[in-house]
């Protein structure tokens, strides 16, 4: 059974999240998505949380991607999205905790801005593990919480909040990467220590 309390605020997100998101953000952020993703290989690709398909922009073509969301409403928004990709994207309605792919199944995993809202992100990111192949790797662009005052405890009361609309703010997510068991190959900061890409690969 996927989380229902997660799959319903979604949901309820949906109709609005193009919105929500904004366009600012989307464009400025376009260009790193772009660079993060342009390692996408032949091989088999999994995103996470494709929800409206605001990513896809960034995609290369003529990629096999399987994306995964635990929305079912934000895949019907994603539709057009989908259909429009150069290259094949499987989207499927699932929660990263309960996916039922098999070990070893992916050689890249990729996230963007999810690991800011999956309920149990250490457990999240043990479920990637598990999916990803020995030798692959896993790249995330990511929103997290800031070890810098005052934008720590700006961020951490902001939780309060953001966390019953959508995500959290004040994820420690570099450090959640580590305890599900990757080893952390690089993280560069776009934005402070706020906006980050990650690369990890699967620790023997």
């Amino acid at each position: 059974m996927p989380d229902v309390i997660t799959q319903a605020k979604w949901d309820k997100a949906a109709p609005s999240f193009d919105i929500m998101a904004s366009k600012g953000a989307e464009e400025r952020w376009l260009p790193a998505k772009r660079e993060l993703f342009s390692h996408m290989g032949d091989g088999k690709i999994l995103f996470l949380a494709l929800g409206t398909g605001l990513d896809i922009a960034a995609f290369p073509t003529g990629r096999n991607i399987t994306a995964i969301d635990i929305s079912p409403k934000m895949l019907e928004v994603a539709a057009d999205r989908i259909e429009g990709y150069d290259g094949s994207i499987d989207a499927r309605v699932m929660d990263v905790h309960e996916m039922d792919f098999e070990d070893d199944s992916f050689d890249q995993i990729y996230t963007s801005c999810t690991f800011c809202s999956v309920p149990n992100p250490v457990a999240g990111l043990k479920a990637l593990k598990r999916v990803l192949k020995a030798d692959g790797v896993l790249r995330m662009f990511e929103h997290t919480g800031s070890n810098f005052y005052p934008f720590k405890l700006m961020m951490t009361l902001m939780t309060q909040i953001s966390r019953k609309l959508g995500p959290d703010m004040n994820r420690t997510t570099v450090a959640n990467v580590k305890a599900a068991g990757f080893e952390v190959t690089e993280v560069n900061n776009l934005f402070l220590d706020v906006v980050k890409t990650i690369q990890a690969r699967k620790a023997p």
